[in-house]
């Protein structure tokens, strides 16, 4: 059976996701619908991507008698909140900072490494820029049996985008772009995952990786399973609980932190 995609959104994220999309078999992913609060810009989107239905709202979205799996990829929407009980990079009151920005990506990848385990500690220290948002932190994560982690995010210089895993039967690099990795190099050797040219040009380094997540997203709904067994709610909860530890120590307050 195929999937039906209504797309919430005629950002730049959607675009990327319909040219990965488009890698995908058509009798598996189809988008039948897309959504904008500015109608001009859904029907244009809808045209460019070849989608059959746009719509004005989102609220005729939900309403499209198909049976839809809606992706919501607006662009200042991620898929956790601001803080675990609820994003401009450098306005406070939108969800700035460099944390929920790219450091829950890093972090995400610490849970994965270390299989949704709680930290026993969480040591955060860093620096906030005049308007009051993180600008540069480092966090010490300690886990059980004398194993550790640590994460560098900053948006006031470039960083190397890598990630090591380092053990003591070898070192797994992920050499650039950790958060959408096309390569491996475990013990000095290097692996390739190279992704299908786009038919498109692209917003976002790598974007075409979408495909990955939107065939994930199937394999599950065939599996009658209401989560990911790779990044479970738990774990969700789990990289939120995080961020907030790390955002009290560096001293970020959010409105939705005291309400």
């Amino acid at each position: 059976m195929v999937t039906r995609w209504g797309i919430c959104s005629a950002g730049r994220i959607c675009h990327d996701f319909m040219v990965a999309l488009k890698t995908l078999p058509t009798e598996d992913h189809q988008a039948v619908a897309v959504a904008s609060r500015d109608p001009s810009r859904a029907r244009d989107f809808a045209e460019r991507h070849e989608i059959p239905k746009s719509y004005g709202s989102y609220e005729e979205l939900a309403k499209d008698p198909n049976k839809l799996l809606d992706i919501f990829s607006g662009s200042n929407q991620k898929l956790l909140l601001i803080n675990s009980s609820e994003k401009s990079l450098n306005i406070l009151s939108l969800g700035g900072g460099v944390l929920l920005d790219v450091g829950c990506y890093c972090l995400q990848f610490v849970c994965m490494v270390y299989n949704g385990e709680k930290p026993e500690s969480i040591h955060a220290s860093g620096f906030l820029t005049e308007k009051g948002v993180d600008e540069t932190v480092t966090i010490i994560l300690k886990y059980s049996r004398k194993r550790m982690a640590m994460v560098t995010v900053t948006m006031a210089n470039q960083l190397p985008n890598q990630a090591i895993i380092s053990g003591v039967n070898g070192t797994i690099t992920v050499p650039g772009y950790m958060w959408c990795p096309t390569s491996l190099v475990v013990n000095g050797n290097v692996e390739e995952f190279p992704l299908p040219a786009p038919s498109q040009p692209l917003n976002f380094t790598n974007s075409l990786g979408l495909r990955y997540e939107a065939e994930e997203v199937r394999q599950c709904l065939q599996k009658g399973l209401k989560e990911c067994p790779q990044l479970t709610l738990a774990d969700s909860e789990l990289i939120m609980t995080m961020m907030d530890e790390v955002r009290r120590q560096v001293g970020v307050i959010y409105t939705q932190d005291t309400c």
